[in-house]
């Protein structure tokens, strides 16, 4: 009988890491390659379901598919032109804000100064060289934002081929996840495939829903307050808001800016920290349980890590992809044997914690007495 050899641990460890870091800079050399494809696939899984409805209907399957995208291309078009006309004029009155919440600024500095006896010299210095770099960078960055979105609307012509041919070869894609993996069960290969599409399905769905709610409440929470902008700051926030963790702290700064910078009272700024509180409470007690809540749950610290991750992985392309691409990875997890304790520590299923017991010293020490 052959001896099976064991490796060591560390020859195991070195192995794993090696593995992970090839795997990482595969995804990241290739990720003008990568992005699209897997963006292509999670819309097709989304728009999966509607090409079935036209296909009910007994239309040709090609034509259900050009149905589905010219109705997502309709939706996607007039939301898109719609953040562009707001945003062109918020790019128009920036220099103007800028000059606005530097005046706010330096009128705070001046009364901080007076009040604790600091000498405000350098602190005005500071702004004002602070104000110029705002203006610069933001000049520059708008430049180097319009070269980036140029690459990626390249990029992007190519999402919705890849999303017709996915949908087109789907029985075809199918039928050969089953066939490499039919030699250890077909039952569960099947059950994970499906688990993954009803996931990523009611993820991207209840996310949209979501995101339309936080948007409408933003808006008018925005315009009841007097804020310029408000549409375009409550889609920000909503956009934002899908960053789990970290899009809501960054989300409610550009709005508190814009207050400060506009409408006289600064009192307004915080009647937005409060309201956007208020909403956050509201999205994470009752809008997230009820239409974002999916089969899989996934821990808050990996989240966090995950969205990071993504980030500097794939930019921010990746914070969006990372949770729904983590979910997928624990479902696959909690289907193989070897590797559901992975799966658990991705969870958010708190296991029992033991119960310490107290033994009574006091009443041995009586009885000793005695």
């Amino acid at each position: 009988m052959a001896k099976v050899f064991e490796q060591p641990f560390y020859i195991k460890a070195v192995i794993f890491l090696i593995g992970i870091t090839a795997l990482m800079a595969i995804l990241f050399i290739a990720k003008s390659i990568i992005v699209p494809i897997i963006f292509a696939v999670i819309i097709a899984i989304l728009l999966h379901p509607l090409v079935n409805f036209f296909a009910r209907f007994r239309i040709n399957r090609i034509l259900s598919i050009i149905f589905a995208l010219l109705l997502t291309f309709i939706v996607l078009g007039g939301f898109v032109s719609l953040i562009f006309s707001q945003a062109s004029s918020f790019g128009d009155s920036w220099p103007m804000l800028v000059d606005k919440f530097t005046e706010v600024l330096d009128q705070s500095i001046t009364w901080a100064s007076g009040y604790f006896d600091i000498n405000p010299t350098k602190i005005k210095g500071w702004v004002a060289s602070t104000k110029s770099e705002i203006i610069d960078i933001s000049s520059s960055s708008i430049k180097q934002t319009l070269t980036t979105i140029g690459g990626g609307l390249v990029i992007m012509f190519l999402v919705p081929v890849y999303v017709f041919l996915i949908l087109f070869y789907h029985p075809l894609l199918l039928e050969f996840i089953h066939r490499l993996f039919a030699k250890y069960n077909l039952k569960e290969v099947s059950e994970v495939v499906t688990q993954i599409k009803t996931v990523i399905q009611r993820y991207l769905i209840g996310l949209v829903i979501e995101a339309a709610i936080i948007t409408v409440m933003y808006s008018v929470a925005l315009f009841a307050l007097g804020v310029d902008y408000a549409i375009l700051l409550g889609i920000i926030g909503a956009v934002l808001n899908m960053i789990p963790y970290i899009g809501g702290i960054v989300g409610v700064a550009l709005p508190m800016i814009v207050a400060l910078a506009t409408l006289p009272s600064g009192f307004t700024a915080l009647y937005i920290l409060i309201i956007y509180y208020i909403i956050q409470l509201i999205d994470n007690n009752y809008i997230v349980p009820k239409i974002v809540a999916s089969q899989v749950k996934i821990n808050a610290l990996f989240s966090i890590i995950v969205v990071i991750a993504g980030n500097a992985l794939w930019g921010i392309p990746g914070m969006f992809l990372s949770l729904p691409l983590l979910a997928i990875i624990k479902l696959i997890f909690d289907h193989i044997e070897s590797l559901k304790p992975w799966g658990f520590l991705l969870g958010d299923t708190m296991p029992p914690l033991p119960i310490l017991k107290i033994k009574p010293m006091f009443k041995k020490k009586a009885k000793s007495q005695k």
